[in-house]
């Protein structure tokens, strides 16, 4: 099956076939062999790229520079304090003007509904560098990391995702294993089922009928065995501090520590992480959440930098997979 992507967007995997993830996936490791051979074919040679950030990062805004200049693209970096969008300009406006100088526009922010529109009124490729609810980019990168570290195909792959199964990561990957027929377990508190939304729920289910996936929500730690991947998140974000003692209570249980990895009777089990983590005491709200007596550490320091961890590959493949997502929408 032939597959063209060109003037495409990637707003979520819930929009791509099985088969257009496949393609991407497959360029992602083609163009980091080529990087590494030292090979660059200029691809984006006289594209533009904006990044829009409404929410901060390292990983993604330096991915996707990094990504678009190996390729020859030039590239603005607009955060919340220099751009008008919102404030000054509508959001409409803003995605047609930015639609008539730029190639792609890449957005990390808040609301999905904004990275939506951004794509419906710009005219050019909209790539979602993370929203409250998803997080694709991120997606690509790990099943490329997955590829690279464990010796069976995607579709015979579980993985675990332990912790707050209710955020923007456990959706996302909820949507790629849908689509890639993988086997997914969201593992946390009993309490967060109800605000996992149902409609959601049933959307990933129907995907499921016909990839093959499977698709589990449980509290039941017997959900472990077998898992190729363990996979966590962050607990606790700036601006979320007067919910840390109520998210440590019921999260505690479900930190990532060798007891749990030994738990999946895999010895070759691995750990993964869309960074930043909480896995020792070397930063600052890590510190001050410890003086004030609760441990948000949702990874254990001795998994984060055992053989289990794979995280720093992880990151770097942030790089070559939207690389490759750049490449597959506006290049040559």
């Amino acid at each position: 099956m032939s597959v063209n992507l060109k003037g495409r967007s990637l707003l979520t995997l819930m929009d791509l076939t099985p088969e257009e993830i496949r393609y991407i996936l497959d360029l992602a490791h083609d163009l980091k062999a080529k990087k590494r051979a030292g090979i660059s074919n200029y691809l984006l040679k006289g594209k533009n790229i904006v990044l829009l950030f409404e929410k901060t990062s390292t990983r993604t805004r330096c991915a996707f520079e990094v990504a678009a200049l190996e390729e020859g693209a030039h590239v603005t970096f607009l955060d919340s304090g220099s751009s008008q969008m919102g404030k000054k300009e509508s959001l409409e406006d803003t995605a047609k003007v930015l639609g008539r100088f730029y190639d792609g526009i890449e957005y990390r922010g808040y609301e999905q509904q904004v990275v939506e529109k951004l794509a419906k009124c710009s005219g050019v490729p909209v790539w979602n560098g993370l929203t409250d609810v998803d997080h694709p980019t991120q997606i690509l990168a790990d099943m490329m990391t997955i590829e690279e570290h464990v010796a069976k195909p995607l579709n015979k792959v579980k993985l675990v995702f332990t912790g707050d199964i209710r955020n923007n990561m456990s959706f996302a990957w909820m949507y790629g294993c849908a689509k890639m027929g993988m086997h997914y377990v969201a593992y946390g508190p009993k309490e967060l089922f109800n605000e996992i939304d149902s409609e959601m729920i049933k959307k990933v289910e129907e995907v499921a009928s016909y990839t093959g996936a499977i698709i589990e929500i449980t509290d039941d730690a017997g959900a472990l065995k077998g898992a190729d991947v363990i996979y966590t998140d962050v607990w606790a974000s700036m601006g979320e501090e007067s919910q840390i003692p109520e998210k440590v209570r019921i999260m505690t249980p479900f930190k990532v520590t060798m007891k749990m990895l030994k738990a999946t009777e895999n010895t070759d089990v691995k750990f993964m992480h869309c960074l930043p983590a909480f896995h020792d005491f070397e930063t600052k709200m890590a510190n001050d959440q410890k003086d004030l007596g609760f441990d948000i550490r949702e990874v254990t320091d001795e998994v984060f930098r055992s053989r289990h961890s794979i995280v720093f590959d992880e990151a770097e493949n942030r790089m070559h997979s939207i690389k490759a997502v750049i490449v597959s929408t506006i290049g040559y």
